[in-house]
């Protein structure tokens, strides 16, 4: 079976850690590479490098500025990730609710005092 491309969509563009990196950085606006690479200790052809995977699949934009060209973040491209984590909402939800329970039965125990049998 032939390997999946790694970079095919946002879910394996964003599972490197660096490309991850380069969107956190990218949401105080944009950037050229050279600032990005200064700031993720990483050479420039490196940092152009996670920049065209995040380009082809519309996480990253570029426009030219003078000499320049500046990356800005595209967080539309984030909606497919955003919609499988969401997903999972109502499963943390009813986890929290649970543990909220626990905690009030603990406290409730705590207020009650030691049960018979309980105080040797």
């Amino acid at each position: 079976m032939a390997r999946a491309a790694t970079t095919s969509d946002a879910f394996n563009a964003i599972a490197e850690p660096q490309r991850r990196e380069i969107l956190l950085l990218l949401r105080g606006g944009e950037r050229p590479v050279t600032d990005l690479a200064r700031d993720l200790g990483m050479t420039q052809p490196q940092a152009s490098k996670h920049l065209r995977v995040l380009r082809e699949v519309g996480l990253v934009r570029v426009r030219g500025a003078g000499r320049q060209r500046l990356y800005g973040l595209d967080a539309r491209g984030l909606r497919p990730v955003h919609e499988w984590v969401g997903g999972f909402e109502r499963f943390w939800s009813e986890s929290f609710d649970r543990l909220d329970e626990y905690v009030q039965e603990l406290k409730q125990a705590r207020q009650e005092g030691p049960h018979d049998g309980d105080d040797q």
